[in-house]
């Protein structure tokens, strides 16, 4: 196994949440880091994908680079899958002629979204069948990854992500919370917060295990949107009642929203690691972090 310290780790994406997260922590660490933002590296450029990972000669290639505007992605498919499916690919293949470990960043969104009362988990090896354009696009990244770097490539995916840097639901429920103001939030849909400084860890904790195949990095436990504002205005010292529970039938969107995103995480002991821990636990530190919300201040 490899330190984070003995690692030379190149970042895509690297301006956004997670990957500012993720290079705050690798730099924390003492690691060698190669951070580079959409302007530095796009990675629907093969030739450019394939000098970038040539000079930097990296260990590791985390993946946080994706078009993740759900919205957008229905009406310009095309361009989110030049990013989320053929930038994947451009860097599984220069990963495979390095000899780089590939950690690609995907989505509960791959799976169908069920409906609120769909009460199981989604495995690893579940049937992905995607509604919406942003949710094809990234599971054709995942099998492209897979396939161009079967023996090197490890895919996370993720959900409902928060974080001190960029927008976050979770961000804006600090700062409504902070205002006094009443927040009308879904109680219909479920998923896992996710705290990028906790998924900035279990990338670590892959690379240093070379940990290869599927794995869910979200969150154990499950709540609603309308849970999850309650709980922010509770840790905030704010008045829970300020949250009012809808029905998302209120809200019309171009992409459908996912009822059901609860993520099993059989998957990690193959990698002989515990799953993430609790999300109340991971957002009552996140809150109290002496980083504070930067981006809603």
């Amino acid at each position: 196994m490899l330190s984070s310290r003995q690692t030379r780790w190149l970042v895509t994406g690297a301006a956004g949440m997670l990957g500012r997260a993720l290079c705050e922590r690798l730099e924390e660490s003492g690691a060698e880091v190669t951070a580079l933002d959409r302007a530095a590296l796009d990675v629907t450029d093969p030739r450019a994908v394939d000098e970038a990972l040539t000079a930097a000669g990296p260990d590791v290639v985390v993946n946080c680079a994706a078009m993740t505007a759900v919205d957008a992605a229905e009406s310009d498919e095309a361009s989110a899958h030049r990013i989320n499916a053929d930038g994947p690919r451009h860097l599984a293949r220069a990963g495979a002629r390095t000899g780089a470990h590939l950690v690609h960043i995907s989505t509960d969104y791959v799976f169908e979204g069920g409906t609120a009362d769909h009460a199981t988990p989604y495995p690893e090896d579940a049937e992905p069948r995607p509604r919406t354009a942003y949710g094809r696009t990234k599971l054709a990244g995942e099998r492209a990854a897979l396939t161009e770097h079967p023996s090197g490539t490890a895919v996370l995916r993720t959900g409902w992500l928060y974080g001190h840097h960029g927008h976050s639901f979770v961000g804006t429920m600090v700062r409504f919370a902070g205002e006094g103001r009443t927040a009308d939030v879904v109680d219909d849909q479920f998923g896992q917060p996710t705290w990028t400084g906790d998924l900035a860890e279990r990338i670590l904790d892959v690379a240093r295990t070379h940990a290869t195949g599927i794995y869910h990095a979200t969150s154990t436990g499950q709540v609603s949107w309308h849970g999850l504002a309650r709980e922010v205005y509770r840790l905030t010292g704010a008045d829970p009642s300020l949250v009012r529970a809808i029905d998302s039938s209120r809200l019309t969107r171009p992409a459908p929203r996912p009822h059901w995103s609860v993520l099993s995480h059989e998957g990690w002991a193959r990698a002989g690691l515990p799953p993430l821990r609790d999300w109340q636990t991971a957002l009552a530190q996140a809150l109290g972090d002496g980083n504070g919300w930067k981006a809603y201040s």
